[in-house]
């Protein structure tokens, strides 16, 4: 916490400064890292409160000032308070607080895998929604048939990746298909990738001209009039690295491009946090290692249950979970996280 003061105190005098708003982004995320501190702290107060009112009714209840039913009530509230405390604390690495880019690519399988990643994307829209995140479409492939190929959406607010990084891997569908005439069980996959997207100002990302291709053409998806008329959408790869991103938000090629470069930046920026986290694992070789791309969860619907194969949360309301309640996933696995522990799995 003494950290956090020092760090309002810091930001807030560069507040003063008379240049301050001539670069309005810099601005913005200097407010923004202000504000979420502010909220740490403040909600640190409020645990203390909740504490010492505790401690106070105690000692009424055994004046006989006060009723036991009065301080369990007291300690539950507290207790729950004290919980949330310990769980956002695990949010603690310097990409946490940052907005997030997620992209959702149909794996073998045809229509099916296509219609499962439509599913997926749905779900996350609809988790990021009753989250109170703003959610922008980026880029969108449809499928031959049915669903998408791949799509990519940004997800701002804050604390956005910090909640979704642990959704990095393969997701497993279990299911009757739809689009199985002999209406057969069938499992499909798809992949789900998070990145932090790393603003200007957060960290300096330095990419040479000479390392980027880049192409254009016709976005695709909905849009409007604009779509499809002009090569406005924008592919950028990096050569040195083999990473492509895409974007088609905005109306103009040019625009299109700078944001792309953003996503390149950012996801570059992922790949050296994976490079510290997987020479961390060496060093902590008693704590279990998560490869991106793995399996992660599986969702098997004619059952009626989903289960994180990390942590070993299952559910059995797997409706509920794509309409959007993910939360007790991602809670479950950012604590499993802090604490890694062998996680029995089975068959099912």
């Amino acid at each position: 916490m003494d950290n956090r003061l020092r760090e309002i105190e810091d930001l807030s005098s560069q507040t003063l400064d008379p240049n301050f708003w001539n670069d309005p982004k810099r601005a913005e995320s200097i407010q923004r890292k202000m504000g979420i501190s502010k909220k740490w702290v403040d909600e640190f107060h409020d645990l203390a409160r909740e504490v010492d009112d505790l401690e106070g009714l105690y000692e009424f209840q055994r004046e006989e000032m006060a009723t036991p039913e009065e301080v369990d009530l007291q300690y539950h509230k507290t207790s729950e308070i004290l919980a949330d405390a310990e769980f956002r604390s695990t949010l603690n690495k310097r990409e946490d607080p940052m907005n997030a880019v997620l992209t959702i690519n149909a794996g073998a399988g045809g229509t099916e895998a296509c219609d499962w990643s439509a599913m997926l994307l749905r779900m996350y829209r609809m988790w990021a929604d009753k989250a109170g995140f703003k959610v922008t479409e980026l880029f969108e492939q449809a499928g031959e048939a049915a669903g998408i190929k791949s799509a990519s959406i940004e997800i701002r607010g804050d604390y956005a990746y910090g909640w979704l990084k642990g959704e990095n891997g393969v997701h497993r569908l279990v299911r009757i298909s739809p689009f199985n005439a002999q209406g057969k069980r069938q499992t499909t996959f798809s992949s789900v990738f998070i990145y932090p997207l790393v603003e200007d100002n957060d960290i300096e990302i330095v990419i040479k001209p000479d390392d980027i291709e880049m192409d254009v053409f016709r976005a695709s998806g909905a849009g409007g009039q604009h779509v499809n008329r002009t090569e406005s959408a924008v592919r950028l790869r990096h050569l040195p690295s083999g990473v492509v991103v895409e974007c088609q938000a905005e109306r103009s090629q040019h625009q299109n491009r700078d944001r792309a470069m953003t996503m390149l930046k950012s996801r570059l920026y992922a790949i050296e946090v994976r490079k510290r986290q997987e020479e961390k694992d060496k060093v902590e070789a008693t704590k279990s290692k998560i490869e991106w791309g793995s399996q992660i969860r599986s969702y098997v619907l004619d059952d009626r249950w989903v289960k994180d194969l990390r942590s070993g949360y299952k559910v059995h309301n797997p409706d509920a979970v794509l309409n959007g309640d993910l939360g007790p996933f991602l809670k479950a696995y950012l604590m499993w996280e802090s604490n890694p522990t062998p996680v029995e799995t089975d068959d099912e």
